[in-house]
């Protein structure tokens, strides 16, 4: 069955760019000894962390908020997460960022935050991720190591480790409506009729209508999935939840953006029952947007961003870290958000805590070239 990953990737039919599209998903999974679960979630399109949790952006005071602690606000899109807040089972870091700078490719800033590097430099020679390079010091690990999910491997689960895949039934169907669009659109041009054509057989053929056939939203059945693992052998997890380049109409895109996250972890709770207590979820973003809205009432690519953490584990109902200002000349080249603190750092704290990986093969052999700095407090 033709899934939509492997569609668009043999297509050319991708926009602003691939990295950032919203059909575009993948996941992968990995065991290791212990109860200790973590499961990192890479938003993928760069999720604007100003407005997730100041909501500065096109919604104001008046449009739903939630006040966090005097200061920080929780988006509406997250609301259905103000109860793991209370709880003390989730927190957030404002201000955190790879130390990719100033290009602002997706692709790039994907690559360096799922390959754990130091510099874009080594991008091309780390072929390996993170997540793979903690598996091969993590020792006790069970026979069945990793799982992928997609049609290729997440980077962050890449390397000596071995690894299996798994895909959710993701077929490409076209609505009637569609197809007669398409039909009409080149009615009048033999070259793209006859292409279109073809086209709509094939996908007809490899996606047919399964019009008795319920799924669930592909962020669920990914984070269902999960779960189901989770509860067995596996104890890390990472899958990718993409539609966060907002652009353009970013009051309703990140709104919608934000839900699905909550639903995603709140799903994963459910699912993990009683494991959800030992569990930590980590949602990063390859970087954060431009303090300024631009033209199109969306946000451009910028610098600084945030990470959303969650789970019975977790050190919550705190904001964690430093705050540089927003003020014109604390910006990062006039634009962006200083980021205060390596992202990776978080992670590597995450891992010392949950897998009892010592500090300096964290910052020698999972992160190459990190200075892990003080314990952020991150878990309980």
């Amino acid at each position: 069955m033709l899934s939509r990953r492997l569609f668009l990737k043999t297509s050319a039919v991708i926009g602003c760019s691939a990295a950032a599209h919203p059909l575009l998903s993948s996941a992968a999974f990995a065991s290791a000894p212990g109860e200790n679960r973590l499961v990192v979630i890479i938003l993928r399109g760069a999720m604007d962390g100003i407005d997730a949790l100041r909501s500065t952006l096109s919604l104001g005071p008046d449009h739903g908020a939630t006040d966090l602690d005097g200061f920080f606000a929780l988006h509406p899109g997250l609301s259905d997460l103000l109860p793991l807040w209370r709880a003390g089972q989730m927190t957030f870091a404002p201000a955190v960022s790879t130390p990719y700078r100033d290009k602002r490719s997706h692709f790039d800033g994907q690559n360096m935050l799922e390959a754990g590097t130091g510099t874009d430099l080594d991008l091309d020679a780390q072929q390996d991720g993170w997540l793979n390079r903690l598996l091969q010091v993590m020792p006790g690990q069970v026979s069945e190591t990793a799982y992928s999910m997609g049609a290729e491997q997440m980077r962050i689960l890449r390397g000596p480790a071995p690894a299996k895949s798994w895909s959710p039934d993701a077929t490409l169907n076209l609505s009637p409506q569609a197809e007669m669009l398409l039909s009409r659109i080149y009615h009048n041009d033999p070259l793209f009729r006859d292409a279109s054509a073809e086209a709509l057989e094939i996908v007809a053929g490899l996606s047919p209508r399964q019009p008795d056939k319920k799924r669930q939203p592909e962020h669920l059945e990914l984070a269902r999935f999960a779960a189901d693992r989770l509860n067995r052998e596996t104890r890390i997890a990472t899958f990718s939840l993409a539609g966060w380049d907002t652009h353009a109409g970013q009051a309703g895109t990140l709104t919608r953006a934000l839900g699905r996250l909550s639903k995603t972890i709140l799903t994963l709770q459910a699912g993990l029952g009683a494991h959800w207590d030992t569990t930590t979820v980590m949602a990063m973003t390859e970087f954060g947007r431009t303090a300024r809205e631009n033209g199109s009432a969306g946000t451009d690519h910028g610098t600084g961003g945030a990470m959303l953490v969650a789970g019975g584990a977790v050190r919550g109902g705190q904001v964690l870290g430093g705050w540089p200002g927003l003020a014109e000349g604390a910006l990062y080249d006039g634009r962006d958000l200083m980021p205060v603190r390596d992202i990776r750092a978080y992670a590597a704290w995450a891992m010392h805590a949950k897998f009892g990986i010592a500090k300096d093969r964290l910052e020698r052999a999972v992160f190459p070239g990190l200075d892990i700095g003080q314990d952020p407090g991150l878990l309980a």
